[in-house]
């Protein structure tokens, strides 16, 4: 059976649970919320002493935990087992006859993180037969805007376009970094607040004009004076932006346009549908294809290839990081 995440979260706390649940995909984020709810919710404080176990992939002796798993409870209605990082687990067949017939009174959660577990395995379709499978999956980038604006909706708080941007382009479409950062938010800034570029500069660290975003917005432009502001920027504050991650936001940004220029992509709407971007990302690459065409592109990707290696030291020839940032923007832009 497959079951959302609100389903399997209210099974726990109305003390309903299946007798097996196969949490697995690219999204870690959403495995942590069920598995969290489980620990939190099927069992009361007093009875988890005796009741919960959380064993781990890399150390777990199955056939041990066979044994946990056919344990009655002790003065409860259920035990809980949960295997995090069970993507380290290699000889599933030990636990095939248990998935076949599991124990109505043990409630085995397993964490699968970061892929999705072959559906073809015997042993899943057992537990699809007598429990839950549930698949988490990734969130894309062009998502990334209306998911972050629900999530701040829920704990009433709204967010400003350039926050909203900063923060996606900073922190990318990992969920669990995302939330981390907006709760933090939630903690200092009242409630029906309007999260603007300040709150994400005074508390989050990144700077609402010298980040990541602004300098591939800059080179986007061939907008080489703001460019260099931006790197002389990082070169009086390292620990905003390393030069390989730099570099790397660089190569996505170009690697992206040479793919909008073959799509054949004739606007914006088409480049968020069709790369999977945010609507204002779309609308900046969308700009950039009129100033870079693909052979520039091409030469620029080849660029930013050698320089990723110079900055890890090979064939770097003198200078510091910011002049060979000086050096590679210069030759992107002309």
């Amino acid at each position: 059976m497959a079951e959302d995440i609100k389903d399997i979260i209210l099974q726990f706390k109305n003390k309903q649970p299946k007798a097996l649940y196969w949490l697995h995909g690219e999204e870690p984020y959403y495995i942590d919320q069920i598995s969290n709810a489980a620990a939190e919710f099927l069992l009361e404080e007093h009875e988890k002493d005796f009741n919960q176990t959380i064993v781990y992939g890399k150390d777990v002796d199955l056939s041990v935990l066979v044994g946990q798993l056919k344990q009655f409870p002790m003065m409860a209605d259920y035990q809980v087992v949960i295997l995090k990082e069970a993507q380290e687990v290699k000889d599933w067949e030990i636990l095939e006859s248990y998935f076949e017939s599991p124990v109505s009174t043990t409630v085995f959660v397993i964490c699968h993180k970061y892929k999705k577990a072959d559906s073809r395995k015997k042993f899943i379709k057992s537990i699809q037969k007598n429990g839950v499978i549930f698949e988490s999956k990734k969130i894309y980038e062009n998502q990334m805007d209306g998911w972050i604006r629900k999530y701040l909706t829920s704990k009433n708080f709204t967010i400003s376009v350039k926050a909203l941007t900063l923060l996606i382009d900073f922190l990318g479409n990992d969920l669990s970094k995302v939330v981390n950062e907006l709760d933090k938010l939630s903690i200092v800034l009242a409630k029906g607040t309007e999260i603007n570029e300040t709150h994400i500069e005074e508390n989050i660290g990144i700077s609402k004009d010298y980040n990541p975003f602004e300098l591939t917005n800059a080179i986007a432009k061939r907008d080489v004076l703001k460019a260099n502001k931006i790197i002389n920027y990082f070169d009086q504050n390292p620990k905003a932006a390393h030069i390989t991650m730099l570099i790397s936001s660089l190569f996505g940004f170009f690697e992206r346009l040479m793919r909008a220029h073959f799509l054949g992509i004739k606007n914006s709407s088409e480049a968020q549908s069709k790369l999977r971007m945010n609507y204002y990302a779309a609308q900046d690459l969308f700009a950039a294809m009129r100033i870079y065409n693909p052979k520039k592109i091409a030469a620029n990707i080849a660029l930013l290839h050698a320089y990723d290696l110079k900055s890890k030291g090979v064939q770097r020839g003198p200078g510091t990081d910011a002049d060979l940032l000086r050096e590679l923007i210069f030759q992107l832009t002309h």
